[in-house]
């Protein structure tokens, strides 16, 4: 894909469903008794994985257009899938998938894509082992794996070593099999997704820890309502307001779950102008919002490690805003980052000296020497195949002094189909 730089950028962007929730209401109305009916389910190759594995298992699925209908099966209805599972790119479909399958007692085998066959599983394994599951995976900790027929699993209390939505999601729904309560401890808060829409305990300790909890006893509710626009794509239209000037976009419909936002407030730290207007709740007690953005010079910021659970996934194009940004920026404690559908730690910091942006890698983070009058370098982008990485290029390469090239661009319709539609829509 060739991206020219613009003058400016303005209008309307309509964002692609948000993967996380995509995800979780097909596998959660695939454990429901009842028949569920998702409204502006994503097309993006991710949440479409989930819906083939679980078609893998038994469970009956329709679609027509962004509706989904899903014929729930229970707790003791999936199958033992005739073939290997595919996850494709998903490793939240591969994790959380995991959860159901151990707890289900069944046997599968779960692969994926070259990107997804090199993302560590053992952060899923060991907890599940604990509770019963056996597995027989590659170097005992990556795709293809084996998960094993069992007798039953039985609950755990599980103090979370990594602030990872995955793997609290991924032992919560083993735990609604299990025998007895499962509790996750989270000491740091991740994405709520999927406490919100399975309706899970929680309580909050003295320490500042929150207990979610999980049994066999839990009634899964039908998933009935609209998926929201995903808050992840939106940051990339946050930005590129903010950097381009004279900017204008409206972006309605945004998803604006709490534990999902850090990028909004990190940005308004920076100085962006970005309005929150509408707010109300959809489906599933999932918060939404209108959102205008215009442009703002921006000054730098340091991420904070606490922050970076909330933001993890927008890391690199705030990366990108970073580059534009008057003074010096960091984050660390995003080790995390290295262990996506790329090492993006490595990815951003190919397309920050690409660019001609003056950075510092760290073993966790970034240092990156801002200014707002840097003009990108025009340069050919490597993408490692990972969406993110390929839409922060693009959006870099609006403030680039020529034509730029993106190689493997098609990568972001994981995530984002129509992106590169979107933004020639947008710019002027």
């Amino acid at each position: 894909m060739k991206i020219t730089p613009v003058s400016t950028l303005e209008g309307n962007v309509n964002l692609p469903p948000d993967k996380s929730i995509a995800h979780r209401s097909a596998l959660f109305a695939s454990l429901s008794e009842e028949t569920s009916v998702i409204h502006n389910y994503s097309n993006a190759a991710d949440p479409q994985s989930t819906i083939s594995c679980l078609k893998q298992l038994g469970v009956d699925i329709s679609q027509d257009g962004t509706t989904v209908t899903v014929k729930g099966v229970g707790r003791n209805g999936f199958k033992t899938p005739s073939d290997h599972v595919d996850c494709g790119n998903s490793g939240t479909t591969m994790r959380l998938l995991s959860g159901i399958i151990s707890g289900a007692g069944i046997e599968a085998t779960l692969f994926g894509d070259a990107s997804l066959s090199g993302r560590p599983m053992k952060r899923i394994m060991n907890p599940l082992k604990e509770m019963g599951a056996d597995f027989t995976a590659r170097e005992e900790n990556y795709p293809p794996f084996i998960i094993h027929a069992n007798n039953g699993l039985k609950s755990m209390v599980y103090d979370l070593p990594v602030a990872s939505a995955q793997v609290k999601s991924c032992v919560l729904l083993a735990g609604l099999f299990a025998e007895g309560e499962t509790q996750v401890i989270e000491r740091i808060p991740t994405r709520d997704h999927t406490e919100r829409l399975l309706k899970l305990p929680q309580t909050k300790r003295e320490d500042g820890a929150t207990v979610i909890s999980s049994n066999r006893n839990i009634v899964i509710p039908a998933q009935n309502y609209s998926v929201p626009g995903d808050f992840s794509a939106a940051t990339f239209w946050m930005v590129a307001g903010s950097i381009v000037k004279g900017s204008f976009i409206e972006i309605p419909n945004v998803g604006m779950n709490a534990s999902r936002t850090a990028a909004l407030h990190i940005l308004k730290r920076m100085g962006a102008e970005i309005q929150v207007t509408n707010e109300r709740e959809v489906g599933g007690g999932e918060p939404v919002a209108d959102l205008v953005v215009r442009y703002s010079p921006l000054k730098a910021t340091v991420i904070e490690e606490t922050e970076v659970p909330n933001c993890i996934d927008e890391l690199p194009i705030l990366s990108v805003a970073m580059s534009f940004a008057d003074g010096i920026s960091s984050f660390t404690g995003a080790e995390e980052l290295r262990f996506k559908e790329c090492d993006r730690i490595m990815a951003v910091s190919k397309l920050l000296e690409n660019a001609g942006v003056l950075f510092i890698e760290q073993k966790d983070g970034l240092t990156i020497h801002g200014d707002p009058e840097h003009v990108a370098k025009s340069a050919t982008y490597e993408t490692w195949h990972d969406h993110r990485i390929a839409m922060s290029a693009a959006i870099m390469s609006l403030k680039s002094d020529s034509e730029s090239e993106i190689l493997n661009a098609d990568a972001a319709s994981i995530s984002y189909p129509s992106f590169y539609m979107d933004l020639e829509g947008l710019s002027k």
